[in-house]
């Protein structure tokens, strides 16, 4: 069974990095694509497409069953990202209840087929010991963990007692062209001298956001993702260091790497969350972004492969130089 011409289809997050992809590759295929966005979300980028706009929060119960209304697949991204400046309400509206708006909307309808629930790695929070499989488990460490937890479990209990068909996907890190969380990895590439703090691997679990968008669609059809869970990620992590040296060679630099204590790092961190988080200003160091460079997160990626049969196009060094290319052709780095 193929996804296409015959099938509407609802994105929320679709303005998102990873959602304008996956509306574009939707688009690709035919179907009839509709997307949940903010009002103050810019869609300039996506014009162009045939897409049926509902204005709105992906909150608020008459804007999702507005857009609900003859629906086939659901595909919901639509995510609060860490910020300063965000409530923690906010990311509980935005993960939780939108989740539970939009499975109640589609059980109203006979005609629907799959329910696809973007949710995160992060739920399992810090790996003790690497890679972690599907099975792991859940260990949230922060307000977006949480409620991306608190909403995955939901979907999990709510699918079960009421026959929703449902398909949970959980991306590692998202990169991609057009991607700005992970663009400053690229620029430490850059650097005359390039900081490493602690003393360990610091394993990266990546996925090109073409290939998670393939993968996010496949599994609103595939009869073996049907109420199961599948970590999207490539086939193996990559530590920190060899992801900057494949940057570095692209710009035709040599790295050179200097390791520095962890411990002061983490101190700046906590004071700067400290005085900035009660302002609403972003820190410029915090305690998560020092956390980077001590922990390991790496996945056991095989029940992708294995039960979906699903196949890369990028592996870890040829998204790294795609990417830094594109940087480098938009003038990013």
């Amino acid at each position: 069974m193929n996804i296409g011409h015959n099938d509407i289809v609802l994105v929320t997050g679709g303005t998102g990095f990873t959602g304008q992809v996956l509306v574009r590759q939707l688009c690709d295929l035919g179907c009839t694509v509709r997307v949940i966005a903010r009002p103050s979300s810019n869609i300039d980028n996506l014009k162009a497409l045939p897409i049926q706009w509902f204005r709105g929060d992906v909150f608020d119960a008459d804007t999702v069953n507005q857009a609900m209304e003859g629906v086939h697949y659901i595909f919901h991204v639509a995510a609060a990202y860490r910020e300063a400046s965000i409530a923690d309400h906010t990311y509980h509206q935005v993960h939780v209840e939108s989740t539970h708006l939009l499975a109640n909307a589609a059980l109203q309808h006979s005609h629907f087929k799959r329910f696809v629930h973007v949710s995160t790695v992060g739920v399992l929070g810090h790996i003790e010991k690497p890679p972690a499989n599907e099975d792991a488990p859940i260990n949230p460490g922060d307000i977006y963990q949480s409620t991306k937890a608190e909403a995955e479990q939901w979907i999990h209990q709510f699918a079960k007692e009421n026959k929703l068909p449902y398909t949970v996907i959980r991306p590692a890190a998202i990169y991609g062209p057009g991607d700005r969380r992970l663009l400053k990895v690229f620029k430490m590439a850059k650097l005359p001298m390039i900081p490493l703090l602690g003393f360990g691997k610091c394993l990266y679990h990546l996925i090109h956001v073409e290939d998670l968008a393939r993968c996010i669609i496949l599994a609103a059809t595939h009869e073996n993702a049907l109420s199961n869970i599948f970590i999207c990620g490539n086939r193996e992590s990559v530590t920190l260091k060899e992801m900057i040296k494949t940057i570095a060679n692209v710009l035709v630099k040599k790295a050179i790497f200097i390791r520095l204590p962890v411990s002061p790092f983490f101190l700046i961190g906590y004071l700067c969350e400290f005085v900035c988080k009660p302002l609403g200003i972003e820190p410029p160091i915090y305690p998560r972004r020092v956390a980077f460079f001590t922990k390991d997160r790496s996945f056991d990626t095989r029940r992708l492969r294995e039960q979906l049969g699903f196949e890369f196009q990028f592996d870890n060094i040829t998204g790294i130089q795609q990417t830094t290319r594109w940087y480098l052709n938009q003038g990013w780095l």
